[in-house]
């Protein structure tokens, strides 16, 4: 049987729920590697796991959906240099060595750095790295979990992998760090944007893809790029999915987007914030929600705009999107200002 994206999330700790922010498609880059020859650095940071595709090859060898270099015939070992999308608080690090089997890295180590401009540095070697992941085993075709102690901010990281080998991908899980200080209080911001700081917090169901794709930037690629529940046969089902905020703030106006979503969008949706200090639960029974957006009916394949529709512009922290009875919503925009 298939496990659901629910229960795969399961089976990683806790910090994996947090925010990619190394991921390239929110903004994340891979600078410098010391050696790519059979399968490019890029990949390191891409959506998904990796794939494998037997027989398939390219003029330097098999071709592998990761980073690999090539076997070191030389004292060293290598190491590739990664831009995160936003400077961030690191909670942990997936190592994932997806499909590399008899090609691995046995070890790896990660070292960061906060800079505020990168754009002209050419050695990076003798730049003050501080080691935030000691040489740690990796397993074979594994996702390799280790824990970030640091409280520290960063913007860069490296990667050390001993000697060579292949990785499938690198994720940096991990807090947005957003100096609100500077945004004005009149200045539009999407405050639910993954990029801003936003959250996913829960949900009660996401069998066919994660509730994190609704905050992620532009528009869906394709039906997996977006949040979908299984078919619920419970009369007058609701599904939900709790969001938290980038910060508090007021809530002017509303995209719900169906993108790609055709035999199985949402017939319905509402949306109800609430506002909470920091180290409240959400989730708890004891939290009261205000409607924010009333019952509206939903469209395949497109993006619906609410604006006049908004009943209470808040300001909350916490806001909870409702389908009704079930389906899928590629990305969920909710712009406002700051409180």
């Amino acid at each position: 049987m298939v496990p659901s994206v629910k229960e795969i999330i399961k089976l990683a700790p806790a910090f994996a729920q947090l925010t990619d922010l190394a991921a390239e498609r929110l903004g994340g880059k891979v600078l410098y590697a010391t050696d790519d020859f059979f399968a490019e650095k890029e990949n390191l940071i891409k959506k998904g796991r990796g794939i494998f595709i037997t027989d398939k090859y390219t003029d330097r060898g098999k071709w592998m959906d990761g980073w690999e270099s090539r076997r070191k015939r030389t004292p060293g070992h290598d190491w590739a240099i990664i831009q995160l999308a936003t400077p961030g608080k690191i909670a942990g690090f997936d190592i994932d060595t997806n499909f590399f089997l008899g090609n691995h890295p046995p070890h790896a180590s990660v070292e960061a750095i906060y800079l505020e401009d990168a754009s002209n540095i050419t050695d990076w070697e003798t730049l003050p790295w501080e080691e935030i992941l000691a040489k740690s085993p990796l397993d074979a075709g594994s996702q390799n979990f280790y824990e970030c102690k640091s409280e520290k901010l960063f913007t860069h990281l490296c990667l050390h992998i001993y000697p060579d080998g292949g990785v499938a991908r690198f994720r940096v899980y991990g807090t947005v760090f957003k100096n609100w200080d500077v945004v004005a209080a009149d200045e539009t911001v999407d405050l639910t944007a993954a990029i801003n700081g936003g959250q996913a917090i829960a949900c009660n169901d996401m069998f066919f893809s994660a509730m994190s794709n609704l905050i992620m930037p532009g528009r869906g690629i394709n039906m997996g790029d977006g949040w979908e529940t299984k078919r619920n046969r419970t009369p007058n089902n609701r599904d939900w999915v709790v969001l938290q905020l980038a910060t508090t703030g007021t809530i002017n106006k509303i995209l719900v987007d169906t993108c790609h979503f055709k035999g199985n969008y949402p017939d319905r949706c509402s949306i109800e914030g609430c506002l909470l200090t920091e180290n409240s639960d959400p989730l708890a029974e004891s939290v009261h929600w205000t409607t924010l957006l009333p019952e509206q009916k939903l469209s395949p394949d497109n993006e619906h705009k609410f604006e006049g529709e908004i009943a209470n512009k808040g300001p909350f922290s916490h806001i909870r999107l409702n389908i009704f009875p079930d389906g899928g919503i590629s990305r969920l925009r909710l712009w406002g200002n700051k409180k």
